[in-house]
């Protein structure tokens, strides 16, 4: 393996220019060994189980605190962001009950396909110069990028747990590039959150349990995308009409003010996607919700799951002509969505055709989960 042997001012300037080039927004270099209280912080979200059905953090714990247990010859970390700022308050939608709101990122393409192609070009170049080796990720790995992003100055995570830029407020996606070759490392960016708690106050659900600490378990992002099994009946009401993640916490972040909205052909951003009515959703059949989809990250949580979050959507909307496409999905294939369904039944119709459906799904529905469904979706009118 041949080492760098080019100047670190000169391998600067073309990262610098490369990524520029390549469309991202910042770009920023720091050492392997800039984080370490990352470890022990990561370690103690997990020991209070507040990363949730995430295991997989649970099992990469040594390797996502410490750069070099993932990689063991990374000398230099090169950080690079894109803004993908929105041009309105995303919150808007929340007031409109018949729309579904799908948080900002996923209304684009999907990132890491925007993103890898142009770190993997960057990275070429890098070699082509300096020699050694190179690793690319955008969160594909076990690598803390939002620690390793306040390390190398591009902002600082604010008590939402998130990424906060002075130029760009909480809007930013992150990719890696990690390198044999030694480069000089940028100063570290400091906490400008102060006093301000707007991120913390707003949210739905109270899933900070303190300033910069997040229980996912709370989190409406985690509950609709990580989550894989029915939605805790004491988050539902709260989720309103979000159907996709959660922006609240970054929106109301005040540092917003100086950022500028993304670029929609950079990211590809899908307007159909930016407040999409229930209706149509509530009909997304396997193949139908695939092609919709398409290039899209909500694919990969998959039809069932995606129905199971429009579904309580449904239920919060108040609009009973949603109630004919609810009635067709109480018998739909997927446990989780006809439980999902009973919920949005339960709050759409009247009592007496909730009733006469509860008595015959009590008696028909094969899964014990569903049939609790049933019983509780209105606890004062269930059947034994």
């Amino acid at each position: 393996m041949r080492t760098s042997t080019s100047d670190p001012v000169k391998l600067r300037a073309l990262i610098d220019a490369e990524a520029h080039r390549a469309g991202f927004d910042a770009v920023a270099v720091t050492t392997p060994d800039a984080i370490p209280l990352a470890p022990a912080r990561l370690a103690e979200f997990v020991a209070d189980g507040f990363h949730g059905s995430m295991d997989w953090i649970a099992e990469t714990l040594q390797r996502r605190g410490e750069p070099t247990a993932l990689w063991p010859q990374v000398r230099s970390i090169i950080v690079l962001a894109m803004n993908y700022g929105p041009d309105h308050d995303p919150r808007e939608v929340l007031a409109k009950r018949d729309r579904g709101a799908i948080s900002v990122y996923a209304q684009n393409r999907d990132y890491h396909e925007v993103m890898k192609g142009r770190l993997k070009e960057i990275a070429g170049k890098l070699v082509a110069r300096a020699g050694g080796d190179v690793k690319v990720f955008v969160d594909t790995a076990p690598v803390m990028e939002k620690p390793l992003a306040e390390a190398a100055g591009l902002g600082w995570q604010g008590k939402h747990t998130n990424l906060v830029s002075r130029e760009h407020g909480s809007w930013l996606f992150l990719g890696t590039i990690f390198t044999t070759a030694e480069l000089l490392p940028d100063r570290a960016e400091i906490d400008h959150c102060g006093s301000c708690r707007a991120c913390l106050d707003v949210c739905p659900t109270d899933a900070f349990p303190a300033p910069y600490r997040l229980d996912a378990r709370r989190c409406i992002s985690y509950l609709t995308i990580e989550n894989k099994g029915p939605i805790p009946h004491e988050f539902r009401e709260k989720i309103g009409n979000r159907i996709y993640g959660c922006d609240d916490c970054l929106a109301a972040c005040p540092w917003n003010k100086f950022a500028r909205a993304a670029s929609e052909a950079k990211l590809a951003a899908r307007d159909e996607l930016r407040e999409p009515p229930l209706a149509e959703l509530l009909q997304l059949d396997d193949a139908a919700f695939r092609a919709f989809f398409s290039g899209s990250p909500i694919k990969r949580i998959g039809r069932d799951r995606f129905v199971r979050n429009v579904l309580i959507a449904a239920g919060n909307s108040g609009d009973a002509a949603l109630a004919g496409a609810v009635r067709v999905l109480l018998d739909d294939a997927s446990p989780l969505v006809r439980g999902a369904a009973i919920w949005a039944l339960a709050r759409l119709v009247p009592d007496a055709e909730y009733s006469e459906r509860a008595a015959t799904g009590l008696k028909t529905e094969g899964d014990a989960a569903v049939r609790d469904e049933w019983r509780v979706a209105r606890p004062t009118r269930a059947h034994a």
